[in-house]
């Protein structure tokens, strides 16, 4: 049996400057110094902090159009990933571009439309696979160096590259069968090289092998928006908020609300623990309104990053007094060993 490990918040965690801010923090990491850097919108820059929050830079500024996920590699190299111009960013600790995947402003031809009519997602406008990128998502590591970029608003693809970023191979097309995708939002890869994609909208994480091959998925999560697998061999998934009466792919219609929380499964997708889940009180410390990206540092702490102002204040569903709902920080307590 795994026990679940067991967290406190850290409230007011995030010291700000006066003279800085944003609206959304779209992504969140963690270097090897557990220096955690924020992925912002509005602005749209990358903040960097000591672990216990005390402010340390800011870079990013006139470089970014639209923050999604940021990864920090074991090499401290600092992946940016901007759905809104289609590429994926490699930068030193300090902000210094080292290589760039897929050109800027140049997305891949997929079929989608933006601006078609969608009844569930605009995903489902994707009519065909194709290459980097279309509203890329999110980046993973491998074990040997090599990297996954699930590309997912308008393409419907994880993308295999080298290190150095030579494309290796594609693979997904739109659906709900295996191997297919309705946004594969986020990416992980396991210690023993398997991939695992959060395939949102159809409500599943997808397992591969290294080279693609489908061989297995979990179906005991709701919106599945980012995943990360902690030194303690759990995986800590972040999942978004379903208001009632939004569509699913694979459930149809949601008959009540579903909150956003975070889930903890066992690399064999097995329920550990949950955490948030509740409409009433959403915005207090532990709970969640629009969880988006995860990450652990190696203390066991997780942070949480929410899109509270794209996702929840723009449409009405909660109100601007909720705007700085947007990073939390969960400590782990020093005798809290999952076994």
């Amino acid at each position: 049996m795994t026990v679940a490990p067991q967290f406190d918040v850290a409230t007011d965690w995030e010291r700000l400057p006066a003279h800085l801010h944003h609206r959304d923090v779209a992504g969140v990491g963690v270097d090897s110094q557990d220096r955690v850097y924020l992925y912002t919108r509005y602005d749209k820059q990358v903040l960097v902090y000591e672990r216990d929050g005390t402010f340390v830079k800011v870079w990013g500024q006139d470089v970014f159009t639209a923050a999604h996920g940021l990864t920090v590699g074991p090499d401290d190299r600092v992946y940016c990933v901007d759905m809104g111009d289609h590429t994926v960013r490699a930068f030193d600790t300090d902000g210094t571009l080292l290589m760039t995947l897929g050109i800027p402003g140049q997305p891949s031809d997929t079929g989608f439309d933006p601006k078609a009519a969608w009844a569930v997602h605009s995903c489902e406008c994707v009519l065909h696979g194709a290459g980097p990128f279309n509203r890329c998502t999110n980046l993973a590591v491998a074990p040997n160096g090599d990297l996954y970029v699930s590309d997912g608003y308008g393409n419907c693809r994880v993308h295999h590259f080298t290190h150095d970023g030579e494309l290796i191979r594609s693979w997904g097309e739109p659906g709900s069968g295996p191997g297919q995708f309705y946004l594969p939002h986020g990416i992980t890869v396991a210690p023993d090289g398997r991939v695992l994609v959060a395939d949102r909208e159809n409500d599943r994480i997808q397992i591969f092998d290294p080279a693609g091959a489908y061989l297995s998925e979990w179906n005991n999560v709701n919106r599945p928006c980012d995943l990360k697998v902690g030194k303690d061999g759990l995986v800590y998934v972040a999942e978004l908020w379903r208001p009632q009466g939004k569509k699913s792919f694979v459930h149809g219609t949601a008959a009540e609300d579903q909150p956003g929380r975070v889930t903890i499964l066992t690399l064999d997708g097995e329920l550990v623990d949950r955490w948030g889940g509740v409409s009433e009180g959403r915005e207090q410390p532990g709970n969640f309104i629009a969880p988006h990206a995860i990450a652990i540092d190696s203390h066991g702490d997780v942070y949480v990053a929410e899109v509270t102002y794209t996702f929840a204040i723009t449409p009405g569903w909660v109100g601007p007094e909720h705007a700085g709902h947007q990073l939390q920080k969960f400590v782990r307590r020093p005798d809290s060993n999952a076994s």
